[in-house]
């Protein structure tokens, strides 16, 4: 299990900090509150992306 900061996190979707605490406070991600801080486990995060994840199109063959 590795938790990170709500800093680490952001780095690692490449947005800012006040991002991923948007998510948190609407619970739209999972997290891990350690006395006042907030930690997100690098499983959540790659859920949260997998969660959101939309998949081309195919086109159907006409029969």
């Amino acid at each position: 299990m590795s938790l990170l900061s709500v800093e680490e996190a952001a780095e690692r979707f490449g947005t800012s900090p006040r991002f991923i605490r948007r998510l948190i406070a609407e619970r739209r991600i999972a997290f891990t509150k350690i006395g006042r801080h907030v930690r997100i486990e690098s499983a959540d995060i790659d859920a949260f992306v997998a969660a959101g994840r939309v998949e081309p199109h195919q086109p159907s063959e006409a029969s």
